[in-house]
């Protein structure tokens, strides 16, 4: 069953066509990456299926509602994590994941919350002494406070350590395992590699390629064979990885030696996206 449903979503800004007529669907308790550069419609789209944005045409189905018409029973299954937010600086952590779980009839626990986003030590500290990190936390709590059956996360884990977006990480895949869905949108193309069930790459308000990472990498044609002769490296691309590397090791075991540094490389979701982009642009 489908918790997102989009059919030929328009939207225009005066002479500029934002989004050109998209479709994709996003199952229940999927995690579904939407992927593009700057300008591409990311943020467009998420704020109409949010219904924040109204739409010029086109139909979207969100949990069974009309984003742009539906009210407060709505907007209790949607939990929502923006770019950029701008929380009330001197209450507590805790205070404020009180504050918006008063929102909603059902919350989660708020100490609940406050451990599963990893604040447990900040929760008494006030929002204004937190780091970068710290308050996309609280972000993220501040969007999961509520127990929604839909999360928004639109770049997560912008200013996260590499420790922290690993907890990050754990934290959206415990979410998937609950059941939650969630669309999210990163430029950090491991991330929607690590977590996404399928992506969407969005190039000047085009769908220009779906499917799951492994479909994106797999479906390339070069394979990167990379080692060290005499000092110098040497990297080969080819199609036929199984044939270039009998030759080479045979060669190597005729000579006696061993191929240093050999490395065996498949494209990586963010090589194929940037070459996808690259290739829409020309």
């Amino acid at each position: 069953m489908s918790a997102i449903s989009v059919r030929e979503l328009r939207k225009s800004y005066g002479g500029h066509e934002a989004l050109r007529g998209i479709s994709f669907e996003i199952a229940e308790g999927e995690v579904f990456s939407l992927l593009g550069p700057n300008g591409a419609g990311k943020t467009t789209t998420i704020e109409i299926l949010e219904g924040y944005r109204m739409r010029d045409r086109g139909e979207v189905e969100v949990l069974g509602f009309d984003p742009g018409r539906a009210g407060s029973p709505f907007r209790e299954r949607i939990g929502i994590v923006l770019q950029q937010s701008q929380l009330w600086p001197t209450l507590t952590v805790a205070e404020t994941h009180k504050l918006f779980a008063g929102y909603y009839s059902r919350p989660r626990d708020i100490d609940e919350v406050i451990a599963l986003v990893g604040l447990s030590e900040k929760r008494d500290a006030r929002v204004k002494t937190l780091s970068g990190g710290q308050k996309r936390r609280l972000d993220l709590g501040v969007a999961l406070v509520g127990d929604p059956d839909l999360v928004f996360l639109d770049e997560p884990t912008t200013g996260f350590d590499p420790a922290a977006r690993r907890a990050a990480w754990e934290m959206i895949r415990s979410l998937r395992s609950l059941g939650k869905t969630i669309l999210l949108t990163t430029h950090y193309l491991d991330e929607a590699e690590q977590l996404a069930d399928r992506v969407a790459v969005l190039r000047e308000g085009v769908i220009i390629r779906e499917g799951t990472p492994a479909e994106f990498t797999g479906g390339a044609s070069e394979t990167e064979v990379r080692y060290r002769r005499n000092g110098q490296e040497v990297v080969i691309r080819t199609t036929e990885p199984t044939r270039v590397l009998q030759e080479l090791t045979t060669q190597a075991l005729a000579e006696g030696g061993e191929l240093e540094g050999l490395q065996v490389r498949r494209p990586t979701l963010e090589d194929v996206y940037l070459a996808l982009v690259a290739e829409a642009a020309e």
